[in-house]
């Protein structure tokens, strides 16, 4: 099987850009919705009767991991080659972009990622460990979004 050319890197790059414009925008809409309802536990423990906050989250959860799986495991991987790096594993992609300034926190993205599993697993389980999640995820929305720009201006040097 071929290996694809440098332009063809590029190409898949631009495309994974595109996309993940599109998921940050998506999920900074759901961020501002609700953070604009300051949810606190009496929101969280009325999900399940009120069906309009319970999509919500569920689009938020589902953005916010959509967008960091983009990232690290389509994006990243396809930036390392297309600039002629080495890939691995997810943490020596992740250790690697930190180095080239892509990043600035492998440690962050490491929690990043643990935090979405433990809201997927939250939701069944405490009121109180959900909510805690909510507002870290909340805020680490910031961190994805940056991820996405920093990776953005570096390959538009390449992408014409």
């Amino acid at each position: 099987m071929n290996q694809p050319s440098q332009r063809d890197r590029w190409f898949i790059v631009s495309q994974l850009l595109l996309l993940t414009e599109k998921e940050a925008r998506h999920l900074l809409i759901t961020t501002n919705r609700i953070k604009a309802l300051e949810p606190n536990l009496a929101w969280v423990e009325a999900l399940e009767s009120h069906i309009e906050s319970g999509e919500m989250l569920d689009a938020f959860v589902s953005r916010f991991s959509r967008l960091q799986d983009t990232l690290g495991d389509k994006l990243l991987p396809a930036l390392l080659r297309a600039s002629l790096e080495s890939t691995g594993s997810q943490l020596d992609n992740l250790l690697r972009a930190e180095k080239l300034g892509w990043i600035s926190s492998s440690e962050q993205w490491i929690e990043i990622r643990m935090l979405r599993n433990r809201l997927v697993h939250e939701y069944m389980n405490s009121a109180e460990n959900l909510l805690q999640a909510l507002h870290t995820a909340l805020e680490s929305v910031v961190i994805l979004i940056d991820t996405q720009k920093r990776l953005a201006i570096y390959a538009g040097q390449f992408i014409r």
